[in-house]
């Protein structure tokens, strides 16, 4: 399967690029985003691409934004990515990228859990509680909770890591009605979510979304949407608490980072065998097969 790693726009300005997706302007009032075949662990961007991962990503994006759009507005508009750049470039952004709204992004992560896992777990064991969100004790690995919770993270700049905080950090940088409304939301978001995956045998332990807004303060979700880089997907099949389940998103590839003890989780990044990376892509478009049914073809 062919990959892209970073594109080669030249008919738009560039106006960044992230850990996985390279923007660029349309316009003043929208943006080309392409989803790339970059990979990042520990906020760490791989060397090496994963084929195909980008378009994954992207169809994934889409088809929760459409069987969420009831819930809240996204920043799709519709508009063919080939349309807007040359014809030698159609190829860069088929099946891998959107016109999306030029927004105001708001630069904090809203992170809802519905299992206990990953950094959260860490907290709990530390203090009994995430992003101050205290949870009953005796709770193990992977564990249901009785409801999700909502726990906010700090945006940081590209390479550093993103930073939990509380609900009323969250309030102090952007206010209390957004952060509510944004909360409400999230929550919203996940339970819809969550009850869907579960009939197609995937358990959504968490997930994080990012929002931004208009000219007029509306607000709209937008990047990605549940995808398998925005979450933690497990089998359901084969999921038990007391242990990290196996899943269907990037966890391979941090746990296979893990066993590394010479890499401190800082760039550069080591470098990847061929079996993690083939088993990493696989698990990518089993995720998108479960989820929609659909089978990605080269």
């Amino acid at each position: 399967m062919t990959s892209l790693y970073q594109s080669t726009i030249t008919s738009l300005p560039l106006l960044g690029r992230g850990k996985v997706r390279d923007n660029y302007a349309v316009g003043d009032d929208k943006i080309l985003i392409v989803t790339t075949d970059r990979l990042s662990a520990f906020d760490v961007v791989m060397n090496e691409p994963i084929p195909g991962k980008g378009r994954v990503l992207n169809r994934m994006s889409d088809f929760w934004f459409e069987k969420l759009a009831g819930i809240v507005p996204n920043h799709l508009t519709g508009i063919a990515p080939e349309t807007v750049v040359s014809a030698n470039e159609a190829a860069q952004v088929k099946e891998r990228a959107v016109v999306a709204k030029r927004l105001t992004p708001i630069l904090v992560e809203a992170v809802v859990r519905g299992y206990i896992i990953g950094s959260g777990w860490k907290d709990y064991q530390a203090g009994g509680a995430i992003c101050g969100v205290a949870l009953p004790k005796g709770l193990r690995q992977a564990d249901k909770l009785a409801e999700p919770i909502f726990t906010p993270a700090a945006k940081a700049e590209m390479g550093e890591h993103d930073e939990n905080i509380s609900f009323a950090e969250m309030e102090n940088r952007i206010g209390k009605e957004l952060a509510g409304k944004i909360r409400d939301i999230s929550i919203r978001l996940y339970k819809a979510a969550a009850d869907y995956a579960a009939t197609r045998g995937i358990i959504i332990a968490d997930t994080k979304f990012e929002f931004g807004l208009d000219e007029q303060g509306a607000l709209y979700l937008m990047d990605e949407v549940l995808t398998a880089d925005s979450s933690r997907f497990w089998p359901a099949d084969s999921y038990a608490p007391g242990m990290s389940p196996p899943s269907f998103d990037k966890q391979f590839i941090r746990d296979y980072l893990e066993t590394l003890t010479d890499w401190k989780k800082t760039a550069p990044a080591p470098a990847l065998p061929v079996d993690v990376i083939e088993k990493t892509g696989a698990k990518y478009r089993e995720a998108l097969t479960r989820l929609t049914g659909e089978n990605l073809k080269d």
